[in-house]
């Protein structure tokens, strides 16, 4: 029986994502919620993989940086990303943030503190462009608050 190629893309890249989410969370540690997609260009803090705290349903595209060290002061700490969430490409989620549920992050944000539910942020550093939005799987904006 034939399969159209994107049957096998799309089932190659559902293993993948399975596979990848297993050794992240059975070998490092981390703790990231089911469904939930890492790009495998985004780079994890392996230095305290335990503190790397993901919610379901989030989207984590190419270039994103989640820090949970800081080597200048010694300390490690714990960042949570919310569920339904999505971080935009190339943004940097300094350590000790927590990100809430249905927000998205733009592309090139550093984001430096706690970012409330239900909020867009972008810039550098991160500042709230809008508040009570909802989203949808790996943070999709819902039909009904867009303008």
């Amino acid at each position: 029986m034939q399969y159209p190629i994107h049957q096998v893309r799309n089932n190659l890249y559902h293993y993948r994502t399975v596979i990848r989410r297993a050794i992240l969370t059975r070998v490092w540690g981390m703790h990231i919620g089911e469904n939930t997609r890492i790009s495998s260009k985004a780079r994890l803090d392996f230095t305290n993989p335990r503190g790397v705290h993901i919610g379901a349903h989030t989207s984590v595209t190419f270039d994103v940086a989640i820090l949970t060290h800081d080597f200048v002061n010694n300390r490690h700490v714990d960042t949570y990303i919310g569920s339904y969430c999505f971080i935009g490409t190339g943004s940097i989620i300094m350590p000790g943030v927590s990100i809430g549920d249905h927000c998205i992050i733009g592309a090139g944000s550093v984001v430096t503190k706690d970012v409330p539910d239900r909020s867009i942020v972008a810039g550098n550093p991160a500042r709230i462009v809008r508040s009570d939005i909802m989203t949808t799987e790996y943070g999709i904006l819902a039909p009904s608050t867009q303008d």
